[in-house]
């Protein structure tokens, strides 16, 4: 096939998509929603400067560390890493040591990166040099870039040095064995004597968000809703032809095409009357199903985490049967309860043995597995039960919530439905919700109220 008619056929696909249904859709943008790379850029590094300036010193303060030192090498990067680092940084280099002392109220807290740039004036880069025969400094590594580390603390003269070492918590747990032996080593008996361990240090850094990240959050979560109602409706799915893996990469193809990333596959799932499902690969989807979406998106480092339920009318009906909206309904109480159980202070465990007391005093036969997020889909701070756990989780779920975190409320309640002849119905529905300054629990955008109709 000549060059010309690759050209050709090239060019007329794109013409009968650009001319499709689902090129047309309302939402539909080939552009991406939040600028382009470099104004994305510009944003993130006010985030990064913010929080720097104005979470950091006063989460040393409250966890009493006046000096907290993050070391890691290229390509094993510390979960904490990337809530440090200019967007434009996507790796340590060679070995990076941030070091962060907090000199006072007055003078604040020093940046100073041992290794690796400034990150766009964020941080004073100190580097260990030599002088090669022919004049030029070039920059040492090893023992004397530890040697250099080791003066700089000598230098402030810390009480308690945080590291981040923890056996329950992962987001505090990214100083390597290699690095923290040499690191031992550099400081000497005395000073390694100062190291503790503050786990929710890194934690709370990675959980606490700044004011300027929510409206952008907010829109992400916009971009959410418009992809899943567009997913669940005719536009995407044709009963009786279209598959659930149809629609999983119809939504993940939405995502790339908007200049967004994803952080896991998207997945549909159904239930039918008097079939189970729960081993079908792909089926196609019929009337009279109910469908489940699980579905997150990247954008500027923020990661988001949504699942919605829709039903497939059948022929001659305008809307769901009314057990099915009633089993909503009560995924929906579900979620109010957690509102109503979810304060600054407690802890999740606390949140979760309130909640399932409340939950079950309902008459509600449901699950309960909220998780944070933000820099990660499965983020740091308190957990409020595992899907398969449903008891207090040693570790994960014992940090409290603090103000201006965000939560991803994921739960399920399952119901017998008439209609269906009394089969049970589960109902999974997950929404992001913020914590804000004040402590309040509310929601990101909104919640789903109503099943999606497909038509």
């Amino acid at each position: 096939m000549n060059f010309t008619r690759i050209v050709l056929l090239i060019a007329t696909a794109f013409a009968a998509f650009a001319g499709s249904a689902l090129a047309q859709t309302r939402d539909y943008s080939p552009e991406n929603p939040f600028g382009s790379l470099r104004e994305q850029a510009r944003t993130q590094q006010a985030w990064l400067e913010e929080r720097l300036e104005r979470n950091l010193p006063m989460l040393m303060r409250k966890h009493g560390v006046d000096m907290w030192v993050v070391t890691m090498r290229e390509y094993n990067e510390d979960p904490v890493f990337r809530a440090l680092v200019s967007p434009t940084t996507f790796a340590a280099r060679r070995r990076t040591i941030y070091i962060f002392h907090d000199r006072g109220p007055g003078e604040g807290v020093e940046r100073l990166a041992l290794g690796g740039s400034s990150q766009g004036g964020a941080y004073e880069a100190i580097r260990a040099t030599a002088t090669t025969a022919d004049g030029r400094d070039a920059e040492l590594w090893g023992s004397d870039q530890w040697d250099l580390f080791a003066r700089m603390v000598r230098e402030r003269n810390p009480e308690r040095i945080a590291v981040n070492i923890s056996h329950e918590h992962n987001f505090a747990d990214g100083l390597s064995a290699g690095e923290w032996e040499q690191m031992e080593q550099a400081l000497g008996p005395e000073l390694a004597g100062r190291v503790v361990r503050e786990p929710l240090l890194a934690i709370d850094y990675l959980a606490m968000r700044v004011p300027s990240m929510t409206p952008v959050y907010r829109r992400m979560q916009t971009i959410v809703h418009q992809i899943i109602a567009t997913a669940f409706s005719g536009v995407v799915i044709v009963p009786g032809q279209t598959t659930t893996e149809d629609v999983e990469w119809w939504m993940r193809q939405r995502v790339h095409d908007l200049g967004l990333d994803s952080w896991f596959q998207p997945s549909v799932s159904l239930q039918r009357r008097g079939e189970d499902m729960a081993g079908a690969t792909a089926p196609v989807i019929e009337r009279g199903d109910v469908l489940h979406c699980d579905f997150g998106l990247v954008a500027l480092g923020m990661t988001t985490d949504t699942q919605h339920m829709a039903y497939v009318l059948r022929e001659g009906e305008t809307e769901a049967p009314a057990g099915l909206q009633q089993a909503l309904a009560n995924a929906n109480r579900l979620q109010d309860i957690l509102f109503e159980e979810t304060r600054v202070g407690r802890t999740g465990n606390e949140i979760l043995a309130s909640v399932l007391e409340k939950m079950r005093a309902e008459g509600l036969n449901g699950t309960m597995y909220t998780h944070p997020i933000g820099d990660h889909g499965h983020g740091a701070g308190p957990l409020i039960g595992r899907w398969d756990y449903q008891a207090a989780i040693p570790g994960r779920g014992d940090p409290p919530v603090i103000p201006s975190m965000w939560f991803s409320t994921e739960m399920q309640v399952t119901t017998p439905v008439p209609e269906w002849d009394g089969q049970p119905v589960r109902m999974a529905v997950e929404e992001e919700a913020e914590i804000t300054a004040e402590g309040e629990m509310r929601w990101m955008l909104r919640r789903q109220t109503e099943l999606h109709l497909i038509r």
